[in-house]
């Protein structure tokens, strides 16, 4: 199966979601529960691996549909 030829420069709305979704993750922590305690506690975890999973299939979802303009 060939990709069809894409003019230099140009990148699929799929991809541009992709990396939205990206910068959102990381800069807001969006999808991860935060730990409630005193002092250093780490790295905020989820609770389950399936809702962070879940939660970030859903804002791809939404960045695509911004993307897209729908």
């Amino acid at each position: 199966m060939e990709m069809p030829v894409l003019p230099l420069g140009s990148r699929r709305n799929e991809d541009i979601a992709l990396d939205l979704m990206k910068f959102i993750a990381m800069t807001t922590g969006y999808g991860k529960t935060t730990g409630a305690g005193v002092g250093f506690q780490g790295t905020a975890a989820t609770d389950k691996p399936e809702d962070y999973a879940a939660h970030l299939l859903e804002l791809y979802g939404r960045c695509l549909q911004s993307v897209g303009g729908k």
